[in-house]
């Protein structure tokens, strides 16, 4: 019923690299797209009303119903989807890759579409930087896939037909909501490659604090204040220069009474005093 919340398996799905095409490229990419995606639900066994699907420019939202067992999705519609863009792909210059991200929850319909924080974490998932630079590091690989934690400990660790745990790897990202921890998974591939660049488009906060205490200091201390000495009532002002063959020459301006201690080795030392002893 429209308005009230109902739990469901979300898919949402990205094309990589898009907003690179031109107007007159876009609606064949449009097409492929749709066709893939389409054609894998169908042959998973996954049709309307069970699945829903709405637009999104150059990705889709899909929302299935709470009967649909999500280790279909994971099993046989990615499985599909992956073979579907490999021969879409083929003698193609600019192949179609995709991303998927996966999550479930409660999902709120309205006569304009599906909402939910389970829907904003998917759609997040699939267009998180982790996720760009997987694909990217996957070089000829069509497409990955992220799933929430959630998503992972409930279905994917259980395994099943075409799923299997250790094809996934762990990484936290940061999102707009904050940090969270998702699984990803390139088809075809034992294990996902390491993301080759920045994953983040945001800095985490404690990484841009970190970064100012290292410029502080070699060991990310931060330098002391210089202070005055205790001992005298004026301060003292001390002028070094290096010369050649490692001569030290020490120019010290005292004002007002007391000692002066050099750490360093000194040849010459100048001393003005200006007053003498108060």
């Amino acid at each position: 019923m429209e308005g009230e919340a109902a739990y469901g398996f979300i898919v949402n799905v990205d094309a990589q690299g898009s907003g690179l095409l031109s107007d007159t490229e876009k609606p064949e990419m449009r097409r492929r797209l749709y066709d893939v995606t389409g054609t894998a639900f169908e042959q998973a066994g996954i049709r309307p009303p069970r699945l829903y699907q709405e637009d999104r420019g150059d990705g889709i939202l899909g929302v299935l119903a709470p009967d649909v067992p999500p280790v279909r999705v994971l099993g046989e519609w990615v499985e599909h989807l992956h073979q579907n863009l490999r021969e879409s792909n083929r003698h193609l210059r600019k192949p179609l890759r995709l991303r998927v991200g996966l999550h479930i929850g409660r999902v709120t319909a309205d006569a304009h579409g599906r909402s939910g924080r389970a829907v904003d974490l998917a759609c997040r998932l699939a267009d998180c930087g982790v996720a760009k630079a997987i694909l990217k590091a996957a070089d000829g690989a069509p497409m990955v896939v992220a799933a929430s934690d959630r998503v992972h400990e409930d279905f994917i660790l259980p395994g099943g037909r075409w799923v299997d745990p250790q094809h996934y790897r762990r990484h936290d990202v940061e999102l707009k909501e904050g940090r969270t921890t998702a699984w990803f998974m390139v088809p075809g591939r034992s294990r996902p490659p390491e993301p080759q660049e920045p994953p983040e488009e945001h800095e985490p906060l404690e990484a841009q604090e970190q970064e100012r205490d290292t410029a502080d200091g070699p060991s990310g201390e931060k330098p002391p204040r210089s202070q005055a000495p205790k001992d005298t009532e004026a301060s003292r002002s001390t002028e070094a220069s290096e010369g050649t063959k490692g001569r030290f020459v020490q120019n010290i301006h005292q004002h007002g009474g007391g000692d002066v201690f050099a750490a360093e080795r000194i040849e010459t030392i100048n001393t003005d005093r200006r007053g003498g002893d108060r």
